[in-house]
């Protein structure tokens, strides 16, 4: 087999379908975002970055940076280790001590991404337990997907958000199989909020853990911060609340929360846990000031939405479809994954707008879009020049499908 031609037929195939990515080679300013500093053939150029997930800017928060300043010289670059072997060290501790605060549960546990806290503490939970069954959303992050398949605990999904779907696959079921109901609070391409009240009411009368992916609602949503379940003030009725440090609190990380028993059966049987080096001790410092910051400060949670409200406004003023939701998520709906590429280049190239064209496999084919993230830090004027270069464009391509 020709191995090389292989390659280049499927990468070419990507490019035909309007798939293929390109990375932006951007470098972000510390105190200056959302501009950057984008590189290419040689030259630089500022953009406004309007698809960050560092939601509200607290990658650059002074709070998050003195403390992982400060912890770099204190504890040196890296953990040294896994958490078993010489790698806990106490600004772990600490950190886990503070998710555990946030969302009022009895324990934390850190894992290295939100990626593999879902990866490794899904596929454990569902293949430790004989029989269990797990009913997920249709629409739960690929993550989610790979636990459950890892696991290989029998899978059965309810339809999008649907608490009456829910209730019938659960019906389905024996009623002693151990369950597990998997969802998300915020989705993050659609934008749209779990039911999670009627979805752990529904859990309970079948006998059914909860599991909620909160990566796209912590730091933004509760009076401090706790997320969805927070504001919904469900937390407590959850089986695992899992999170990541990457987005609202600016650095890299997740985690889950919960009893102390289910995070430490997690910790002890989890391979993803077991054989990753910890996280860098400097980035746990900086997470755990983004949270303590972030518990007391409703600022830049008022500020995002706020933005996001006035964006959502701003675009049904010049006939720009977006999908409608009660989040801080924008999704502008193209349906095209050539022109939307075409369109995310055109931005990006001749108004400095950096925008990702998001197409399949991340959501479906058909429902290519732009997904764009106000955050506390976008100005009016920056909100007028991405108005303007989206009028623009989109009058280029005679674009006004309804969302």
């Amino acid at each position: 087999m020709n191995y090389e031609a292989y390659f280049r037929s499927q990468l070419d195939g990507l490019r035909r379908e309007g798939r293929y990515r390109v990375f932006a080679d951007i470098e972000r300013q510390a105190g200056a975002f959302p501009r950057a500093i984008r590189h290419d053939a040689g030259k630089a150029r500022e953009v406004t970055v309007w698809c960050s997930n560092d939601y509200l800017g607290m990658g650059q928060h002074p709070k998050v940076l003195a403390a992982m300043h400060e912890a770099l010289d204190r504890y040196g670059a890296g953990a040294g280790g896994t958490r078993n072997i010489s790698g806990t060290n106490h600004a772990h501790v600490l950190l886990e001590q503070e998710l555990a605060a946030l969302h009022g549960t009895e324990a934390a546990l850190l894992f290295n991404s939100g990626y593999m806290s879902n990866w490794a503490s899904l596929s454990t939970l569902a293949s430790r337990m004989p029989g269990c069954v797990i009913v997920s959303d249709e629409m739960n992050h690929a993550s989610m997907i790979e636990g459950m398949r890892h696991s290989r605990a029998e899978r059965r999904l309810f339809r999008h958000n649907d608490v009456i779907d829910l209730r019938r696959v659960l019906s389905e079921l024996d009623p002693k199989a151990p369950k597990l109901v998997a969802f998300e609070s915020v989705y993050s391409m659609d934008g749209d909020i779990a039911p999670i009240a009627e979805i752990c009411d529904v859990a309970d009368e079948f006998g059914a853990m909860t599991y909620c992916d909160e990566v796209h609602g912590v730091g933004l949503y509760g009076a401090t911060g706790g997320g969805v379940t927070e504001r919904d003030g469900v937390a407590h009725r959850l089986t695992v609340i899992e999170g990541t440090l990457a987005k609202a609190f600016g650095v890299i990380g997740g985690y889950i929360a919960g009893s102390h028993a289910m995070c430490d059966f997690v910790r002890s049987f989890a391979s993803g846990f077991i054989f990753s080096t910890a996280l860098p001790p400097a980035v746990a410092a900086g997470a755990r000031a983004a949270i303590q910051h972030l518990r007391q400060s409703n600022t830049e949670r008022e500020r995002l939405h706020e933005r996001a409200a006035t964006l959502r406004r701003r675009l049904d003023a010049i006939g720009v479809p977006h999908l409608p939701n009660n989040s801080h998520i924008v999704p502008v709906m193209v349906y095209d994954p050539v022109i939307c590429k075409d369109i995310s280049d055109i931005l990006l190239d001749e108004h400095g707008v950096y925008v990702q064209p998001i197409n399949y496999p991340t959501v479906p084919r058909g429902t290519e879009r732009l997904r764009i993230t106000p955050s506390p830090v976008h100005s009016d004027a920056d909100m007028d020049h991405l108005v303007s270069a989206l009028e623009k464009v989109w009058s280029r391509f005679s674009l006004r499908r309804a969302a």
